[in-house]
This record gives structure tokens, sequence and C-alpha cells, in this order.
């Protein structure tokens, strides 16, 4: 950790995604030696890591963290933050303690530059889709579909990875529409599809096969 900072006790390692055209491409770099305070493992590491993760990583990272410590029994995962990638680097950034910082766009992980631990690495990518209602009622299949009149369309935050990377896909096809709301990350979008409190939103292609048929 650079001088000055009041947590974490070590520097981050980093991982991001960069938006790359209309894709969305994920980047990390190797997860610290964890705070020792646990025996230790068969590979030789324990401790403790703490992982803060973008929402839209929230089914994959459980998954890894779940074999991690499968692999390595003398290091304790904590639960994961899995939140907005924004909301993420603010946190850190106020002194929150990570290990790893999962963001899902490049703008954000330069917000804590000063706290990574060496260059993010490219590890990951996903692609934006179209969430609508199981049985997709009002039939929307293209984008302009979303911009007719009294369509209740849900986004991420300007702000947010999920939002900027949806509004240069629907001003890349020429698209103009006002959300419904602007939610803070891709969860809480299809959330509000889930919940029939919004007919479609713009999430991620991994979020709409985690939902598994709920949308």
């Amino acid at each position: 950790m650079r001088a000055g900072r009041r947590t974490p006790a070590k520097a981050l390692s980093g991982v991001l995604a960069v938006a790359v055209a209309l894709a969305l491409a994920a980047c990390g770099t190797p997860v610290a030696e964890p705070n020792s305070s646990a025996g230790p493992s068969a590979s030789g590491l324990s401790g403790e890591l703490t992982i803060f993760a973008a929402a839209s990583l929230t089914a994959s990272f459980t998954e890894l963290a779940a074999d991690f410590h499968a692999e390595n029994p003398g290091v304790t995962v904590k639960p994961i933050s899995f939140d907005g990638s924004s909301t993420l680097a603010t946190q850190l950034n106020e002194g929150a303690p990570a290990d790893v910082f999962a963001s899902a766009d490049l703008a954000n992980m330069d917000k804590v530059s000063a706290l990574i631990d060496g260059p993010p690495t490219l590890f990951a990518s996903n692609v934006l889709q179209i969430a609508v209602q199981p049985g997709n009622p009002l039939g929307i299949s293209r984008l302009s579909d979303l911009a007719i009149p009294g369509r209740q369309v849900v986004l991420c935050a300007p702000e947010m990875p999920c939002g900027a990377a949806a509004r240069k896909l629907l001003q890349f096809d020429g698209v103009t529409l006002t959300p419904a709301s602007e939610e803070q990350n891709v969860s809480a979008v299809l959330t509000k599809v889930k919940l029939r409190e919004a007919d479609a939103g713009l999430v991620y292609i991994t979020d709409v096969m985690a939902a598994a048929g709920a949308v």
C-alpha cells in the first residue's frame, strides 16, 4: 500500500474489464499473497482473502472462490463484495480493505491505480444482451424495439461500465431512448425485468444465462 493510505493492509491485485468495440474484455493480475492468519495449506498459502468484484462477475467469481478454497484450504475466502465497479472503486479509495479488485472496465481500475500491485491483465470477456420477461410477450428482438413509445427499459447508470457500454451500443445502432430507471449494477437491472417492473434491460449475456429462464 502507498504511504498515507488507511486500508487495505497491502496493495491490491487488479482485474478489470475494458470496452472493445461492442464487446467487453476483462483483465487481471495474479492474486496477491493472502494475509497470514490461518494455518498452512497443501499449497503453502494461508490467511484470509478479501475480494471486491463487479456485479456481472457474481456467478463466475463465486465458483472460482469455492474452487480456490478447495485447492488452498488454509486460505479463508471472505464473502465477496459484489457491486457496481464505480461503487467498489469509491469504497476502495475511501479505505475499504481488499486483496483483489475485479472491475468491469479500465476507467474504474484507473481510479484505484495508486493501490494496485502491478498492471492489470486480461482474463475474460463479455457482451451485452437484451433481457426481456419470460416468453418475450412484447416480441422484443432488436435494439430499435426498445425505443417504441411506452416501453419500460432499464439501463445501468452511465457512470457504471454496463451503462457506458449500453449507451455506446445504442449510439452505434442509432437508437435513442430514455430509460425508465438507471441502476447501479447489472444485477439491479436484471431484477427489475425479473419482477416485471421493466419490459427489458441491457445486461451482459452471462447474466441472462445465469438467470436460468427467469428472463
